[in-house]
């Protein structure tokens, strides 16, 4: 009867255990991270009778999880791109909504602004007209400013959510520490029978750092988890683990970057290996969006400053003084890194605004030559001797110059060189005065009356280029010979000797040109001068309104408006690749969430079912021991 009782017993614990574990599974149905547990059973070892082989019940060999490693690898991947494109597509629509504003947006200020040129060149007399244009300047400067402003408020706020979401990542690394730890005794204690819940505890963690940044998850024979980030720097190691930090970089000291700490020992981090999460989102926002767009914006501001100051300069004003420049501009920063030990300064200036590309460089010492690379893409542009370096030397293609200030250079020492980067920012009015706009050319042709022939010289104008050459305005005669072939300069600055007629043939003198057409007769004079009509003359600022449709950006193949749109357009682009790489990934989160949470989720209809099939087991097993009982009670009975 023991071993009928016995049985019977084993079956009511394994039917207990089944519902218990079917408990747990209801109640931790909405526990993130929990996966489905089960019992797993084993028939008793039969015992010999001499008759057969009798079965001794069953028994509860352990308590497993359902877990697929692959799928839950996928999640990790899906879920740490998800969270990077989720987080790149939020702050790429901030940006959009930024330049693409229809009436915050640059467009609009630079229809006002060259509209003001223009009713200058009109009424150049007009001293409302002259103090209209200079207000539309500075509302022209506001909005690049504020433009600028909004822009950096942006990679202020980065900055801030870099160092949470770092802070997020060690607190996340040290729970795992700790995770692993107790894992590791628990399974010391009890070989074989995994604690599953602080296993899931484990996973969900894990999970979450996965959506601050992309980590790589080593499980180890004791059943610890070894946890890398970036280019395989570990995080955690056991129960021992590492930390980030963010550091202030050291060649823009505006930004935050991610440092590894490991052992009281700081180590900068290459922060394009920073991949995935929301650190890794963040960090890709900055490099390729953000600092691209304030890039593009300052080139258009150099390009507004610059072009605009050299024809204003080659004008006149109503005093009859030639032109300054109009706006000021911010030169090219060049930042030389904290972690420089020599001495050496580096300078930087524009040497073509129409050249500038809008990207940032890199310029590195060797112990011989400074080499210049493109941040970007790390190909090398130029290379200078310290002997050339003394003197200010182009850097091909990038529409700058660069120039040895003072000091030595250590090898090893870098520099980061953005040339753009504060051209929003950097851009101000330098004219106060009314008066001071140079609506007016310098210089004036005459074509006097008393000339019998039908020769006429055209308008003059200034040759483009600063600085104006210093006859600029000294009178010039022009006298044709006999006979009218030749003609013959006098003035300070005149060519010598006889010179070729040719008819609408270019004049250039002291630094002005003009053209003669028509056939003159010997004896007749024309004359260049100073221009002695500057209040009713706005030739040179009809020219300053011609730059608005001028393509003087972006190596001569587009306008201001036309690189502004450009600008709104790469952003907006950016911002719709984000948008659909976003969906996409989202989608493909939910399906591998599905195909995981299929094995390892809670079914409640199954859970039920579950409890009723351990309620019958139960109940089966007490009517076995019910019936046991009345067999040795029966027993009993005939004893007496």
């Amino acid at each position: 009867m023991s071993g009928v009782y016995g049985i019977g017993v084993s079956a009511l614990r394994a039917a207990q255990a089944g519902m218990a574990a079917t408990s747990h599974n209801i109640a931790n149905a909405n526990t993130p991270g929990y996966s489905r547990q089960e019992i797993t059973q084993a028939a008793g070892q039969a015992q010999n009778t001499g008759s057969g082989y009798f079965g001794q019940g069953v028994d509860v060999t352990s308590v497993v999880r359902r877990y697929d490693q692959f799928l839950s690898q996928q999640v990790l991947e899906a879920q740490t791109s998800s969270s990077s494109l989720n987080t790149q597509y939020g702050l790429s629509q901030q940006l959009t909504n930024l330049f693409g504003d229809s009436t915050g947006g640059l467009t609009p200020t630079l229809q006002d602004f060259f509209g003001a040129v223009n009713d200058v060149a009109t009424a150049p007399e007009s001293i409302a007209a002259r103090q209209s244009m200079m207000g539309s300047a500075q509302s022209l400067v506001n909005r690049l400013n504020t433009l600028d402003q909004h822009a950096n408020e942006i990679r202020d706020g980065l900055n801030g959510q870099i160092a949470n979401s770092v802070n997020s990542i060690n607190s996340y690394a040290k729970q795992i520490a700790v995770l692993n730890e107790q894992i590791v005794q628990l399974q010391a204690r009890t070989p074989g029978q995994p604690p599953n819940d602080l296993l899931d505890q484990r996973d969900q963690v894990i999970n979450q750092l996965s959506q601050e940044i992309r980590v790589t998850a080593v499980t180890q024979y004791d059943g610890s988890m070894d946890v890398f980030i970036g280019s395989g720097q570990s995080l955690v190691v056991g129960n021992s683990l590492s930390s980030l930090r963010v550091v202030t970089s050291q060649t823009d000291p505006s930004s935050l970057e991610v440092a590894y700490s490991n052992n009281g020992n700081v180590s900068r981090m290459q922060q394009s290996a920073l991949q995935g999460g929301n650190l890794g989102g963040y960090l890709d926002f900055r490099q390729n969006v953000l600092d691209p767009a304030v890039n593009a914006l300052g080139r258009i501001a150099i390009g507004v400053a610059d072009t605009f100051n050299q024809q204003h300069q080659q004008g006149m004003d109503l005093k009859g003084a030639l032109g300054g420049e109009f706006f000021t501009m911010a030169a090219p920063r060049v930042t030389a890194s904290g972690a420089n030990t020599g001495t050496a300064a580096l300078v930087s200036t524009f040497d073509s605004s129409s050249a500038l590309t809008g990207e940032d460089y890199s310029v590195r010492f060797d112990g011989s030559n400074y080499n210049v690379t493109n941040a970007s893409t790390n190909a090398t542009l130029a290379s200078f001797t310290v002997a050339q370096l003394a003197t200010a030397q182009v850097v091909p293609g990038t529409g700058i110059t660069l120039k040895l200030n003072a000091g030595a250079a250590v090898a090893g020492d870098t520099f980061g060189l953005r040339p753009t980067v504060d051209g929003a920012r950097g851009i101000a009015l330098k004219v106060t005065d009314p008066t001071k706009i140079a609506a007016a050319a310098p210089v004036r042709s005459n074509t006097p009356l008393t000339n019998l022939g039908t020769g006429v010289i055209a308008n003059t104008t200034v040759v483009p280029g600063l600085p104006l050459d210093a006859n600029l305005q000294q009178p010039i005669t022009i006298t044709f010979d006999t006979p009218p072939t030749t003609y013959t300069v006098s003035g300070t600055g005149a060519p010598a000797g006889s010179q070729a007629y040719t008819d609408g043939g270019t004049i250039t003198i002291n630094g002005w040109t003009s053209k003669i057409t028509g056939t003159p007769l010997a004896g007749d004079k024309f004359t260049v001068g100073p221009n002695t009509n500057a209040s009713t003359d706005g030739s040179n600022m009809l020219k300053l309104a011609s730059l608005q449709t001028a393509y003087t950006m972006v190596n001569s193949t587009t306008s201001f408006q036309g690189a502004y749109g450009q600008l709104i357009s790469q952003v907006g682009t950016q911002t719709r690749e984000l948008q659909v790489t976003s969906t996409a990934q989202n989608s493909m989160l939910s399906q591998v969430t599905k195909a995981q949470q299929s094995v390892s989720g809670v079914n409640l209809d199954e859970e039920a079912a579950n409890l009723m099939r351990y309620q019958q087991a139960y109940q089966a097993a007490a009517k076995a021991m019910s019936i046991a009982g009345n067999m040795f009670d029966t027993l009993l009975s005939l004893g007496n």
